[in-house]
């Protein structure tokens, strides 16, 4: 090989190199498809447009909303697993693809673990363990005594099974020995409809969905599954404190993108993410919803999603529960 065309090829090997890492520093150059892997108009579709229209402000570019609901989030985050990594596919992600579904399901065609670049977490929705107002047990003290004594005999409703709040009562079975049967619905709305009007006695809501009923007593809070008292339901005590510990219960939601994404975007977007969290409108947003933002880094992140899996996988093996 001559010096000129060793000079050319080595050129050339320079720039390609350095291409991915120029393309990275001007991110983002075009508008950004945001997967959410629910129908529109829920929880987590109108969290994730809130957020995208706090991000786009500074970011300069727009972010669409794709909804792609199905197999439990499957079809979503299947579709970002495979994206390419540059940073202009990302998706909201929770429990079901970070943590539930590599138990519920025989087989993904994907790795939580493996094949996602970790964003940033977005918050989490407490649990509330919640009778209708004319259960017998007025606290959770009697609550307890009650399905203790009755087992088999009380129902508790879920939106669905493999839910966060499906999963939430079998882990409060497993701490406590208790039996309640379970009752999958359709989504919250039909759930929580059945528990205020008596027909199913008890379940776990969260306080995105629930908050509002909760506030007008049209049921009552018996405990709350968080580490700390709601602010916005003071007098409700902890699990913990009413002793069940180690009993914490909550959804959570992040932003996941394909597994490769270069290290400067992924920090660009966590930046924009934490950044939103001081925006009034989410601030607003969040309040609303009963959500507490997590801010922090892509590594904290994905320890959350981690010890999430490790936690509820003994649960839901435990339980037998399986979608497919």
């Amino acid at each position: 090989m001559d010096r000129r065309t060793l000079l050319t090829t080595l050129a050339a090997t320079a720039a390609a190199t350095a291409a991915p890492w120029a393309r990275a520093q001007n991110y983002p150059e075009q508008l950004i498809k945001w997967v959410v892997p629910y129908p529109a108009g829920g929880g987590t579709d109108v969290i994730a447009r809130t957020l995208a229209e706090a991000m786009r402000q500074t970011l300069g570019q727009q972010i669409v909303i794709d909804n792609r609901p199905g197999a439990s989030t499957n079809i979503g985050a299947d579709l970002v697993a495979k994206a390419k990594p540059d940073g202009y596919t990302i998706m909201s992600a929770d429990n079901a693809v970070l943590a539930f579904n590599e138990y519920l399901f025989s087989k993904l065609p994907f790795s939580p673990e493996k094949d996602f670049s970790y964003i940033g977490a977005i918050g989490k929705f407490p649990l509330a363990l919640v009778v209708h107002p004319d259960f017998p047990a007025k606290d959770f003290k009697a609550f307890l005594a009650y399905v203790k004594a009755n087992p088999g005999k009380v129902n508790y409703a879920s939106p669905g099974n493999g839910s966060p709040h499906h999963l939430a009562m079998e882990m409060f079975k497993n701490r406590t020995g208790t039996f309640i049967t379970h009752i999958p619905y359709r989504g919250a709305a039909p759930a929580m409809a059945d528990v205020m009007g008596g027909q199913v006695p008890c379940m776990f809501l969260d306080l995105a969905s629930g908050l509002p009923i909760m506030q007008g007593n049209k049921v009552r809070v018996l405990a709350i599954g968080s580490g700390a008292r709601s602010k916005l339901l003071p007098d409700v005590p902890t699990l913990a404190e009413v002793g069940v510990p180690n009993t914490e219960v909550f959804a959570f939601q992040g932003i996941l993108g394909p597994a490769g994404m270069p290290a400067a975007v992924v920090a660009k977007l966590n930046g924009e993410l934490n950044r939103a969290f001081s925006v009034p409108a989410v601030q607003k947003r969040f309040s609303d919803f009963g959500m507490e933002p997590m801010p922090g880094t892509p590594q904290q992140f994905a320890a959350l999603s981690r010890a999430e899996s490790k936690r509820w996988g003994p649960i839901i093996k435990s339980a037998g529960i399986k979608l497919d």
